[in-house]
């Protein structure tokens, strides 16, 4: 099955965690969502999952989001994106209050989620258990965002300054096209030396340097 959006892909990836949770006497809240976004520190954070509590919700919704620009190789990704959603599902499953406590750690090592409870990774029993979700799910919609790289927008063409040159000490200034048209060529400061030379003379503008 194909998702439309990484949204969908999300929901149906937890619905197919429910039962998962439901045999670990920890149902998942009836109102969840789950979106691929910045986490409140944005870009710059390190959290690369975050659950807001239900009571934070105008419409009493855990909130959960997973950052874009996670590292892992395209064919890793989907694991690695449902092992961070059930972190996150674990907090909305035992109540953001108990942390990453006893309840949080029962629940979440019972998913097969090993390492430090604050920064969960998946173990053998959770990819095992995953695949089939994983396979109904269909390919996730989502690539990696590059943060760190150039913008693919265009560029802002910003205003060239045009150099002029005193034709007899070679004193340069550089000065915007606009000036030139509407004022004329700045003068040589040494006295006696007059009116600059400048690109619009020939209307070949010199390369800038």
């Amino acid at each position: 099955m194909t998702q439309d959006n990484r949204e969908s892909w999300l929901n149906r990836v937890a619905a197919g965690m429910a039962p998962l949770f439901e045999a670990l006497d920890a149902p998942l809240p009836s109102r969840v969502r789950v979106a691929i976004g910045f986490t409140s520190a944005g870009r710059k954070g390190k959290a690369i999952g975050e659950c807001w509590d239900n009571r934070l919700s105008a419409d009493g919704h855990f909130e959960i989001f997973i950052r874009p620009d996670l590292a892992h190789a395209p064919d890793a990704m989907p694991s690695q994106i449902a092992a961070i959603l059930a972190h996150e599902l674990v907090h909305a499953a035992v109540g953001i209050p108990a942390g990453h406590g006893a309840a949080f750690k029962r629940v979440a090592l019972g998913l097969g989620l090993v390492g430090p409870m604050r920064a969960t990774t998946p173990g053998e029993a959770f990819l095992a258990a995953i695949v089939p979700i994983l396979d109904a799910a269909g390919p996730l919609p989502h690539a990696r965002l590059d943060t760190d790289g150039e913008s693919t927008a265009p560029r802002k063409q910003k205003t060239r300054m045009l150099k002029c040159e005193c034709a007899t000490c070679g004193y340069t200034v550089r000065t915007a096209r606009k000036w030139l048209e509407q004022a004329g060529a700045p003068l040589c400061p040494i006295e006696g030396h007059g009116v600059m030379e400048h690109p619009l003379d020939d209307d070949d503008p010199e390369p800038e340097d």
